[in-house]
């Protein structure tokens, strides 16, 4: 047990680390745009670039880990985004390109690395728990951004900020060298086989049934998570005429469910033994909560719109442990790192086209119903097909 608490904690630091470099940009960009000549407003443009990278390296990640370990990789991760973060700090616009591609390479085998690391030393039965605690990671690296980052802004500049942040990640993958041996003992036993294509690892996420499935089903859950917090504030301010203050709690709350629903959703998965009936009830969720956000107004209490906004977190933010344990038990072969990889592509280009074309249904029509309408769409569907019977993988 102690083995297995040592593991998880070192992984969800990790992960907190890395994600926090990807939400650091969206923080100091409003400090940094007279620097760099781009405008706050581009930070969508910027994280894109981080999650199309991602799911190009997510993929490839498996191969590494097998060859390197998954410590090895790990370390790989951090080095990777905190030098991508570290040339944004040279203010020119092609440097942020290079720096956004650099972090999504670091960002894309990160879960891969964790799941392959939790997986040997998880019992089955507290399988989705651990891998959802690991997954808190996530929006935890975006509270100690939201917390840390703008103290460091403001007594050091933006730029210092940039590169403390950075420097953050790079001694902690060098502090990993001490306990890469406890972690990547299997390393030299792995078959040197050649690395497979992009193409290869695609044909075995859809020759698997239950795996092809699950990962187009993460398309449509990741999209609605974005979406969320990509327009949730803006649209609070417009549509519901709250302060700025307000429509800001109303999405601390929808992360601080996220964080609660990555453990709850995992405890309840394990509890029935059944992590595909858990993600069809959260995507049916998802979904009638992005139909009932579509339909405030000015007239909503904040009461209202806080607990609709809270419960979309938990479900939109929520999922992810889940699916990640889910993917980890159905592996084809027990690649669990490879498979994780696969299907985290198809989750990080959910990241890039849902919210854009959430921005263009907006832009359209002029008004954000249909865009709500239109993921929520999506994503019954994709909750739906939970519930259907899966032939079993041959």
């Amino acid at each position: 047990m102690k083995e297995l608490a040592f593991a998880l904690t070192l992984t969800v630091l990790v992960q907190a680390l890395v994600s926090a470099t990807v939400y650091a940009p969206a923080i100091l960009a409003p400090a940094a745009q007279s620097d760099t000549g781009v405008s706050a407003s581009s930070i969508g443009i910027f994280t894109a670039l981080i999650y199309t990278t991602a799911a190009l390296s997510a993929p490839v990640g498996g191969t590494f880990i097998a060859r390197h370990g998954a410590l090895r990789v790990s370390q790989f991760c951090l080095v990777l985004s905190g030098a991508g973060l570290a040339l944004c700090a040279l203010a020119h616009p092609v440097a942020l390109i290079v720096g956004a591609a650099v972090i999504g390479c670091g960002y894309g085998p990160v879960t891969p690395a964790s799941s392959e690391i939790l997986a040997a030393r998880t019992p089955e039965r507290a399988r989705n728990l651990v891998i959802s605690i690991r997954q808190t990671g996530v929006p935890v690296g975006g509270a100690l951004a939201g917390v840390l980052v703008p103290i460091l802004l403001l007594g050091l500049g933006w730029k210092a900020a940039v590169l403390a942040t950075a420097g953050c990640n790079i001694v902690f993958a060098f502090a990993l060298q001490s306990v890469r041996s406890r972690y990547d003992r299997g390393r030299h036993a792995a078959p040197r086989t050649s690395r497979p294509s992009l193409l290869s690892l695609l044909r075995m996420v859809f020759a698997h049934p239950e795996l092809r499935q699950g990962t187009l089903a993460s398309f449509a859950f990741a999209g609605i998570q974005m979406c969320l917090a990509s327009f949730l504030v803006v649209f609070l301010t417009e549509r519901a005429a709250l302060p700025l203050t307000d429509a800001g709690f109303a999405f601390s709350i929808a992360m601080i469910g996220g964080i609660i629903g990555r453990v709850l959703w995992s405890v309840v998965a394990d509890y029935i033994g059944s992590s595909r009936t858990v993600l069809g009830a959260l995507g049916t969720v998802m979904a009638l909560s992005a139909f009932a956000l579509s339909q405030i107004s000015p007239e909503w209490p904040l009461s209202a719109v806080i607990t609709l906004c809270a419960v979309f977190g938990a479900t939109a933010i929520g999922w992810n442990g889940v699916f990640v344990a889910e993917v980890a038990r159905i592996a084809p072969g027990g690649n669990i790192a490879l498979a994780t990889g696969a299907a985290l592509a198809f989750t990080y280009l959910g990241v890039v086209v849902a919210p854009f074309c959430f921005w263009v249904t907006v832009a359209l029509s002029g008004s954000y119903t249909p865009g709500f309408i239109l993921i929520g769409v999506a994503t019954l569907i994709a909750a739906l097909s939970y519930f259907r019977t899966v032939p079993a993988h041959p």
